[in-house]
């Protein structure tokens, strides 16, 4: 196939998709990943479209690179937050062997925790301190300390959660589209989430509806890895079987 053919073609995925993983191309167009790497690139350059990791986006989708400090996070949709919070809590059982992520949605699950047998790691030094003060044996990570999130991150961080293998684990996530997955704007939480991810036997990604129309530069799971818990069931979303609505209370 020639390259403007393929390019086209390119073109007319993510126009019709809003978003196309790599992996994605190279099935359909029968190309290499390097081939089709420099395809992106090149209608990168043309602003045809927006190059991210892992893939592309229409070149009107916005990219969010800024990433607002926990204070300021913790305050947006509480009460969506809330209830996604206690929903994930409940999913405890006893002995389970829980990942936490940092994030200001997986902290709202907190509170609810009734679970006195399961054991928690994090890398969220604010999880930590709350769990304990709770009454639970917990484990932070060690590593890193990235002020702007809270979250352990770095080499060390990553060597420690792949010695683990958790029964359940809850993410927090920046963006979540059904072509580029859960995105995030820094790449060393994007390792650290999907080291995590990988070392999961059940896992949930606690996602308010707005993050469904955001996207980050930098993947760390696909949207089929996941249970995706939200306060309300998100539009343009083909596949549902992994949308679980956690209700308002009565």
């Amino acid at each position: 196939m020639l390259a403007e053919t393929r390019q086209e073609e390119i073109l007319r995925m993510v126009e019709q998709n809003g978003s196309v993983t790599v992996q994605q191309l190279t099935e359909c167009l029968g190309a290499s990943e390097s081939t089709v790497r420099r395809d992106l690139n090149a209608l990168h350059k043309k602003g045809a479209l927006v190059k991210v990791f892992g893939g592309a986006v229409q070149a009107e989708t916005k990219i969010s690179i800024k990433e607002e400090k926990v204070a300021l996070r913790r305050e947006q949709n509480m009460e969506e937050k809330r209830r996604i919070g206690k929903y994930a809590a409940s999913l405890i059982e006893p002995e389970d062997f829980v990942y936490l992520d940092a994030g200001t949605t997986t902290g709202y699950m907190i509170p609810f925790l009734q679970e006195k047998t399961a054991a928690f790691v994090t890398n969220a030094v604010a999880h930590a301190l709350r769990l304990s003060e709770n009454g639970f044996r917990v484990i932070l990570i060690g590593g890193e300390l990235k002020a702007a999130t809270e979250a352990i991150v770095g080499n060390e961080a990553y060597a420690s959660l792949q010695k683990f293998h958790f029964t359940k684990g809850f993410w927090g996530t920046n963006g979540a589209s059904e072509t580029l997955g859960f995105t995030t704007p820094d790449i060393n939480e994007a390792m650290i989430k999907g080291c995590a991810m990988r070392h999961t036997k059940q896992k949930y990604v606690l996602c308010d509806n707005s993050k469904f129309s955001h996207t980050s530069p930098v993947s760390f799971g696909a949207f089929s890895e996941a249970y995706i818990i939200t306060d309300r069931m998100p539009d343009g979303i083909r596949d549902l079987s992994r949308i679980i609505i956690a209700e308002e209370e009565k």
